[in-house]
């Protein structure tokens, strides 16, 4: 950062944010905007025209030279086509013209992106939409325009779409339920979020010598070092030199892109690290974090390092989350997880706390299913991450509290004083009452619920649309029982009472690592769905797809082409890791190690004619010999059953769960322990030893 630039200078330059819209739009203009953002009215051509004209200038000034409706298609990555504000002004002349009609609207190819058969090859047109709730900015030298991206038929093709109809949705229920308590201010509640980023950072020159990263993302080989995270040194030590410049040139980037990265330190495994930024609502937050992901790479590639986002690219040390901080705020600055200090405040904290878990516990499967793909199976339930049950944390004094409603006894409030539990005298229950629990799946933090099963890779849209929709349903059905009481007082406390006794088993305050909580979650019903072959099919459940299409957030269509759509992925990605297994196996590591073990007969073979002892030489090409047979069998059992993979996708995706992972593993660990026999100089690829303690 220039000397003369100073922080808050930074901070948004390369945004058309609303302070730059105030000041490059009419009055008129901007008023339309404001109200087209808050209340939902559509803007006329009239008024497009001149925002995209603003933005335009805008955007030369800041030297851009193209336009770009910026995309979020079910790739689970952003997507893209670039247009130069160039026109042909006769004599050889141009000039820079961007209207609101090409603001507003976009084209593309809808027939090239996932879309789980809502489309077909040949129904190539889709469109992309401006969603003027998302701020414009700038990225290498291009306008990026948010927008929602749909097909020709107007089913939803991305992830942005959805998010926004949930977000309505539940705004909607969560102001009937305001209504209820006296508040006839707040015209809007939204989801706010704040997902925290995992990731790994490793020597570019090494990251280019590994197919396996190249290909896959993570390595499918490698033995462990002699030192791993044992010594628990890593984790919030100091930063190095190298990281430390990469991570302050990764702020400057985001702080550019007005993106509201605060916190940045040392994870547990060597290597890894983490970025948090400032809570925004939740369609900020998703696409800034997609944006965050994709800065994270392009800013390692300048520093010769090369970011990995992978779930686990490292077998032996803990992979990468990302937690979605998640709560519900009005539009007047409340913010409606935080507990009140009044009875009226209260009581709504704990009808909405109520809600959400009512509706975690109705919908567990569901939930469970939008963090299910291939590389957060090596993650969810592998003791450094929440097991594959979910389960809510809500610490010893909010769970005194939810106890002592469900029993109707007393309250003992942490060695103050003891109060009769009703709602107007419910004690305030201050924040950060509790310690943090990292083994849970949905752990309370004091005004928001940390969702921590999510993927470091994943977009943060999937789970927050689920939040959000199974919120709305759980208010709507308490508004609906609470909006023609007679008693408000009375059946509020009735149905309080009554939601908590009948969701408890999801509310668990233990050691989710423990395999005893995984028989007692057995015990209390819950579901444990270990991988992703297990939780997809939640998708589709009808109690599930119901919820959805009744709110309004999929077409029925479209929740059933999201399943087939992260089935194809799944099948997808295993196969390209299976065949770059056995491409590695074969054109790498079998070459190598009988280049080897023939090297080290030779050189018993030497040593014997002059009678000096070989035991090291032939001991351990006989051992190199045995271990690569099995490696051989191994692979051959892994390419016969790939050549066996069913046509069907969600029987290749059982297939493979079930025959061709056991392979992989199976070849894997033969192939780890010919890397511990075999010389260094031999091994064809830098090893964990390298690759992890060298940046």
């Amino acid at each position: 950062m220039s000397t003369t630039r100073k922080l808050p200078e930074l901070f948004g330059s390369l945004v058309f944010n609303e302070e730059t819209m105030k000041d490059r739009l009419s009055s008129a203009s901007y008023g339309a905007w404001k109200t087209c953002v808050t209340e939902g009215t559509s803007l006329d051509i009239s008024t497009a025209n001149e925002i995209a004209e603003a933005m335009k200038q805008w955007a030369v000034e800041k030297g851009a030279t193209h336009y770009t409706h910026w995309f979020q298609p079910m790739t689970g990555v952003t997507a893209e086509k670039h247009d130069s504000f160039i026109v042909p002004a006769g004599g050889g002349r141009i000039i820079m013209e961007f209207s609101g009609k090409e603001l507003v609207r976009g084209e593309s190819d809808a027939s090239s992106f996932p879309s789980g058969g809502l489309r077909a090859t040949f129904e190539a047109r889709g469109y992309t939409a401006w969603d003027p709730t998302s701020f414009a900015f700038i990225k290498e030298g291009s306008l990026c325009i948010p927008t929602i991206f749909c097909s020709y038929s107007g089913h939803a093709l991305d992830k942005k779409m959805p998010l926004l109809r949930s977000m309505d949705e539940v705004s909607r229920q969560a102001i009937r339920i305001l209504r209820l308590f006296g508040d006839t201010e707040t015209k809007r509640v939204t989801p706010q979020v704040g997902p925290e980023q995992e990731y790994f950072l490793i020597d570019k020159a090494d990251y280019a010598k590994r197919k396996d990263l190249r290909m896959c993302g993570r390595t499918l080989f490698g033995a462990k070092p002699p030192r791993s995270q044992e010594l628990e040194d890593h984790y919030f030590g100091a930063i190095r030199p190298r990281v430390a410049a990469y991570m302050k040139d990764l702020d400057e980037t985001l702080w550019e892109l007005g993106i509201l990265s605060k916190t940045k330190h040392n994870e547990a495994a060597p290597c890894q690290h983490e970025m948090a930024p400032i809570f925004s609502d939740a369609n900020t937050a998703c696409d800034q974090n997609q944006l965050a992901m994709e800065m994270m790479k392009k800013v390692a590639e300048k520093h010769g390092l090369v970011c990995l986002l992978h779930e686990k690219p490292f077998a032996g040390v803990n992979g990468s989350g990302k937690h979605d901080n998640w709560s519900l705020a009005t539009d007047t600055g409340k913010n409606l997880f935080k507990p009140g200090s009044t009875p009226s405040q209260n009581a709504r904290f704990l009808l909405f706390l109520a809600a959400f878990i009512k509706g975690v516990d109705d919908y567990q499967d569901f939930l469970r299913a939008t963090v299910a793909f291939p590389g957060n199976d090596h993650r969810l339930g592998g003791y450094e991450a929440p097991p594959a049950v979910i389960s809510i944390f809500l610490g010893a004094e909010l769970g005194g509290v939810v106890e002592s409603i469900i029993k109707g006894t007393h309250f003992q409030e942490s060695g103050k004083r003891t109060l009769q539990i009703g709602v107007d005298v419910l004690p305030a229950i201050p924040q950060d009452n509790t310690d943090r629990n990292r083994t849970s799946p949905m752990a309370f933090t004091g005004n928001k619920f940390e969702f921590r099963m999510l993927g470091s890779s994943q977009s943060v849209s999937g789970p927050n649309i689920a939040l959000n929709t199974i919120m709305a349903e759980e208010l709507k059905q308490f508004a609906d029982q609470l909006e023609g009481s007679s008693d408000f007082q009375s059946d509020l406390q009735a149905l309080i009472k009554k939601t908590f006794t009948e969701h408890q088993r999801i509310i668990f305050d233990g050691n989710g690592y423990d395999d005893a909580w995984l028989k007692e979650a057995e015990a209390r019903g819950l579901s444990n769905l270990k991988s992703t072959a297990d939780a997809l099919p939640a998708y589709i459940a009808p109690k599930n797809a119901d919820l959805f299409v009744k709110h309004g957030i999929y077409t029925r269509e479209e929740i059933q082409a999201r399943y087939e759509i992260h089935v194809e992925n799944y099948n997808t990605v295993l196969t390209i890791e299976a065949h770059t297994m056995a491409d590695m196996i074969r054109h790498d590591i079998l070459p190598a190690v009988s280049a080897y073990a023939d090297a080290l007969c030779q050189r018993a073979y030497h040593k014997e004619t002059m009678g000096v002892p070989h035991r090291y030489e032939t001991e351990t090409a006989s051992r190199i010999a045995h271990l690569t047979d099995t490696l051989l069998e191994h692979c051959t059992n892994l390419e016969s059953h790939m050549a066996a993979l069913p046509a069907d996708a969600a029987d290749a995706m059982q297939y493979i769960h079930q025959v061709v992972i056991p392979d992989m593993a199976a070849a894997r660990a033969a192939a780890d322990q010919l890397e511990t026999v075999t010389d260094r100089t031999y091994w064809p690829f830098p090893g964990y030893s390298d690759m992890l303690f060298y940046v």
